[in-house]
């Protein structure tokens, strides 16, 4: 099969294929939804025949003859009518909720999977569409339009058997719509895919953009930006609109067409039909039951060509769902590791070795992987249990690549990390995940209490295991001055607490799982001189027995670290002792000596004022 071929099965099917096995588990809920909406649809099809019978027999006879068997079998097909109907749509529901939450946990459980380099790549709003959107449509898709596609074919079928065997001439002037129908159809389908593609791709950037409004609300209005995030956001709506009325005129095209082709039929059949009848070749009831038949296939018919564009739109769906699905992390744990140590949703906390906490690069390179460039080239250190490494540097110099190998955030290109010995690689990324402590420079609070926040890293804890950590990290105060205590409401993202608030939670919440090792990311960068000598203090008490990164900007706090790593462009350049870096008079100590003097200053001007 050719490239050309591939695609326009694949196109015909809708990317369907892909989306199969995750409808697998709803198979016997699927099936019973068909069952019921085929025997909906062949009452149907039976009642145009009670017609039928009682123009012919009771109004064509003059009599009323078995009409109280009549109406009891009519009575009794109606109730059968009424409970396939009421099951089938409580069953559609029913798929409808349970894939849309299955596909809904999938996505975000496999988006716990992937790596960093997936995030820096696709923004939240592409992401949350996906999750969100996406998977919405595609359970209306798999449940209404599956219990519709049945009851509409089964109709159809039956329906034109009837005609068939009543009338076979007449049944072809229906037929004659369904050429014309699909070359409508064929005409129309790209122009409405490249279409709604748009209009998805479109709303992924709506929403982005309405994400940023809204999470950035204070930085808009402090940088006076109101005007430019409207026309941003004004611009991109215009885009969106424009594409929509594009689509729904291709949608309305289709439909006024398919329309206006379907009555023309039926005014043909009512001409040959009626002509028929006064010949004395149709009986009234039968012309009428023909009539009901062909005016009820064109329901089905219409149906379908609309599910065709319906598909159609759903199909981006189904490529961008099953697109994030399939997308395999930078960062995985081989067949082996998982069967040993678990995975992260199933852990074998049983197999789990004990982390010392020393640390060897082994002939590292690395490069980012949407980048071309090596940060790190044949890259060799050891660092001991227990030692304080310190990351410095320029903003923007590369600090956090060492870290980011460290916590597994990404895999080296070459070479080997070892913990205790071992490569990386041979154990789970949650066992090493579960050892580390880590201090973001921006901190990051859920939703909930301070105590719900804490326990984050270790669900089994104390209050007085929790109070403890606030203590060291001299946090508690937070806590003591709330009349709720630790059941005080942090807010969203933490905003109800001051910076340095966060940060003290933040550091009391990293070393509230006892880690072996610990990262803390210019995590004094943003807070206050107070919180900021108070974090200080901390660090000296919580570092001991401890492997610690410190990622710092800073270099006054780094002075007592047991080895400075100095990064410039990406690339470590100098490595030692403050003692020794600053003997060797290179770039370290320029670094040094150029805070130095900007901090002396300003601490001048400040006595000055």
């Amino acid at each position: 099969m050719d490239e050309n071929t591939t695609k326009i099965t694949h196109l015909k099917l809708f990317g369907l294929p892909k989306l199969l096995p995750h409808l697998k588990p709803h198979a016997p809920m699927m099936i019973g939804m068909i069952l019921l909406g085929i025997a909906g649809s062949v009452v149907d099809i039976i009642f145009p025949k009670y017609q039928e019978y009682a123009i012919n027999h009771f109004i064509g006879g003059n009599t009323l003859d078995t009409i109280v068997p009549f109406t009891v079998t009519y009575l009794l097909f109606l109730i059968m009518k009424i409970i396939f109907d009421m099951n089938s749509t409580y069953m559609s529901s029913k798929i409808e909720m349970y894939i849309g939450r299955d596909l809904k946990k999938k996505s975000f459980d496999h988006l716990q999977t992937l790596s960093f380099s997936y995030f820096n790549r696709n923004s939240v709003g592409y992401v949350h569409a996906r999750v969100m959107s996406d998977t919405g449509r595609i359970g209306t898709l798999v449940s209404w339009y599956l219990m519709d596609c049945v009851w509409n074919i089964t109709y159809m079928v039956g329906a034109l058997a009837v005609m068939l065997r009543t009338n076979w001439k007449l049944t072809l002037i229906v037929l004659v719509v369904i050429p014309i129908v699909s070359a409508i159809v064929a005409l129309m389908q790209k122009k409405l895919t490249d279409a709604n593609r748009q209009i998805r791709e479109m709303n992924s950037k709506i929403t982005g953009s309405f994400n940023e409004g809204i999470t950035g609300a204070k930085t808009v209005k402090t940088l006076v930006t109101e005007d430019k995030m409207y026309n941003r956001f004004t611009e991109e709506t215009s885009g969106m609109k424009r594409v929509s009325v594009a689509e729904s005129r291709y949608r309305g095209i289709l439909w006024t067409s398919l329309t206006a082709a379907s009555y023309i039929a039926l005014a043909l059949v009512l001409y040959r039909g009626g002509i028929l009848n006064v010949e004395g070749v149709m009986a009234l009831g039968t012309l009428s039951l023909f009539m009901s038949y062909a005016m009820g296939i064109m329901q089905p018919i219409r149906w379908i060509v609309n599910s065709l564009s319906q598909l159609i739109t759903v199909q981006v769906n189904i490529e961008r769902l099953t697109g994030l699905l399939e997308t395999a992390s930078d960062v995985a744990d081989s067949e082996e590791v998982i069967a040993k140590y678990g995975d992260m949703f199933e852990p074998k906390r049983e197999n789990w070795e004990e982390l010392s906490g020393d640390i060897e690069f082994e002939n590292v390179s690395f490069k980012y992987p949407d980048g071309d460039e090596y940060v790190l080239r044949d890259f060799n250190l050891k660092i001991p249990h227990g030692t304080n490494v310190a990351i410095v540097g320029e903003t923007g110099a590369g600090k956090s690549t060492l870290v980011n190998l460290v916590c597994r955030f990404f895999e080296p290109t070459s070479g080997r990390l070892l913990i205790d010995g071992r490569d990386a690689r041979e154990r789970s990324q949650l066992w090493l995940h579960s050892n580390i402590g880590y201090v973001l420079q921006t901190p990051h609070l859920f939703s909930g209490t301070i105590r719900d926040n804490l326990k984050y890293g270790a669900p089994d804890a104390t209050d007085e295991e929790i109070m403890a950590a606030l203590e060291t990290v001299s946090a508690a105060g937070i806590v003591k001055k709330s009349e709720k205590g630790l059941d005080t409401e942090v807010g969203e993202g933490g905003d109800l607490l001051s910076t340095g608030e966060k940060q003290l939670i933040s550091f009391a919440r990293a070393i509230l799982c006892q880690p072996k090792i610990l990262v803390l990311d210019e995590a004094t960068s943003s807070i206050d001189t107070f919180t900021e000598q108070l974090i200080q203090n901390a660090i000296e008490k919580v570092i001991e027995g401890r492997t610690t990164f410190m990622i710092a900007h800073r270099l006054s706090t780094v002075r007592n670290a047991d080895i400075i790593l100095v990064v410039r462009d990406g690339v470590i350049v100098e490595s030692g002792t403050h003692r020794e870096l600053i003997a060797k008079k290179g770039y370290y100590h320029s670094l040094y000596t150029r805070q130095y003097e900007r901090e002396a200053t300003d601490s001048a001007f400040a006595e000055m004022k």
